[in-house]
């Protein structure tokens, strides 16, 4: 899969999507050690603070019928202009065949180039601050920020852009 971005307008979709009255409630857990859900882990910040964080690997059930990718929306509640994606928005590709339950792996943050099976939908929205790529991780110098994932499942459109939001949920990741 390439490594594509896509405008504001797929942004807004992804998040907005047509279908998110009737989506399904997915779940998910951290499944990434010393991920608890609480407190950011030593070393899972950004690289202004000394960190070479990534993201979690993430455990998702519940997937709708139909799904075809996993969108993750990663923000800082606690800081509007990084809040609703600010710190980055990817999409993980269902491999053929899943079925209700998938795992999300981790991906690198500070870089543009990810793993095979992911895209970005939006950048992180703060190059200037910290070193630009799809995701920043938790960047607030340890002001005790509330980081969050929402991920979305969705179809995808003939572009492959993220079209039909069949199932959304949120997930805390941890204070920084």
């Amino acid at each position: 899969m390439s490594k594509c971005i896509l405008g504001a307008a797929a942004l807004t979709l992804a998040l907005l999507g047509s279908g998110t009255a009737n989506a399904a409630n997915l779940k998910a857990h951290l499944d990434a050690p010393g991920w608890n859900g609480r407190v950011i882990p030593p070393g899972q910040q950004c690289h202004r603070f000394g960190g070479h964080g990534a993201t979690p690997r993430i455990a998702v059930s519940d997937i709708p019928p139909g799904t075809q990718a996993l969108v993750l929306a990663f923000s800082d509640q606690d800081y509007p202009p990084m809040n609703h994606g600010g710190h980055g928005v990817i999409a993980y590709i269902l491999p053929p065949g899943t079925g209700t339950t998938a795992l999300v792996p981790s991906v690198p943050g500070h870089t543009f180039d990810l793993p095979h099976g992911f895209f970005i939908v939006h950048p992180h929205a703060n190059p200037k601050h910290d070193i630009a790529g799809a995701y920043m991780p938790p960047c607030s110098g340890g002001k005790r920020h509330m980081y969050s994932v929402t991920l979305e499942a969705v179809t995808l459109n003939a572009a492959g852009s993220p079209a039909t939001v069949l199932g959304t949920t949120r997930l805390d990741l941890g204070r920084y």
